[in-house]
Parts: C-alpha cells; sequence; structure tokens
C-alpha cells in the first residue's frame, strides 16, 4: 500500500510538474508576446512624441520670425491688397502735395508683375519728391515711362504774386514684386 501511495504521489506530482511548466510556458509566452506589443507601441509613441516636439519649435520658430515675415510681406503687392497699395501711392502723393489720378491698372498677361499708369499735378519740386518717394519705397517699381509737362506759370490777378509753374506728369509704373494668389 505505501508502493501505492507512492505510485500516487509521484503522479500527481509529475502531473502538478506538467501543469507547473505547461502554465509557465503560457504565461512567459503571454509576456513576451505583451513585451513585443509594449515595445511597438512604444515605439509608436516615441515617433509621436518626436514629431510633436518637431512641430513646436517649428512653431515656435515661425513664431520668432513673426516680426522679419510681416517685414517681408510688406516688400510685395498681393493680387487681394492691390487697392491697399494703390491707396498708399495715393497717400504718397498727398504727402508731398501733389494731386494724383490712378488711370489704370492691368495685371501682366503672366502673372508676374502689375503695370500702373498715374497722372500726377503739381510744382516740379513736389512731383520729384513724389518720385522719390516710389523709388524709396518698400516695394520694388520700374518706371517704364514718365511724360512731365509745364503748364506754365499762374499768375494771381491784384496782386505782384506769382505762384510757382504748375507740372503734370504721366507715369506708367511695373510693379515687380507682385504676386496674384
Amino acid at each position: 500500500m505505501q508502493n501505492i501511495f507512492q505510485k500516487r504521489s509521484l503522479i500527481i506530482s509529475a502531473i502538478f510538474f506538467i501543469l507547473s511548466c505547461s502554465t509557465f510556458v503560457f504565461f512567459y509566452r503571454m509576456v513576451n508576446t505583451n513585451k513585443e506589443a509594449s515595445l511597438l507601441v512604444e515605439e509608436k509613441w516615441q515617433t509621436e512624441e518626436i514629431r510633436r516636439n518637431s512641430v513646436r519649435s517649428l512653431a515656435s520658430f515661425l513664431d520668432g520670425l513673426t516680426e522679419e515675415r510681416t517685414l517681408i510681406d510688406a516688400h510685395f503687392v498681393k493680387g487681394s491688397d492691390v487697392v491697399p497699395f494703390l491707396d498708399t501711392v495715393e497717400e504718397l502723393a498727398k504727402d508731398v502735395k501733389v494731386s494724383a489720378e490712378i488711370v489704370s491698372v492691368n495685371v501682366s498677361k503672366d502673372n508676374s508683375s502689375l503695370m500702373i499708369e498715374l497722372k500726377t499735378a503739381g510744382t516740379f519740386e513736389a512731383i520729384y519728391k513724389f518720385i522719390l518717394l516710389l523709388e524709396n519705397s518698400p516695394y520694388s517699381l520700374s518706371f517704364i515711362s514718365a511724360d512731365i509737362k509745364n503748364l506754365g506759370t499762374i499768375d494771381v490777378p491784384n496782386t505782384k504774386t506769382v505762384k510757382p509753374p504748375e507740372w503734370a506728369a504721366t507715369f506708367q509704373i511695373k510693379v515687380l514684386s507682385f504676386i496674384n494668389e
């Protein structure tokens, strides 16, 4: 009987050992599978974190360039900003006491430049200052033609005062820094 008891204990121990080993192998494989899955997820997370950090650093870099970008944008006339540009030209004329009238505005066939025809009237000195202001504006302008004419002097009746001679000028200006959007 003791022999049977030892055999049963041995068989139960063997079954328990095999069951324990199988359970260990099963859980070991599960842990390895989960470890591989977690490594893949961690790798994706790291890649996404690196991408987000890159986006953040690029955004902060662009925020730092806002002032420079504004300065650069001030040198270009966009297709949507033609009217404010023309208002700026007229304001420059008012600053030097020249009357200015925009006669025509045309976009070139290849959409690379803007053609403006402008008529002005005033003293020669004022027209000259207006030309200098246009040349020194932040925009890249090219004077295609300039026709400046003397209209003569104006005598004020019953006084000995003579107004300076009136001049008229017609300009064709090509805006080279034009971006048609």
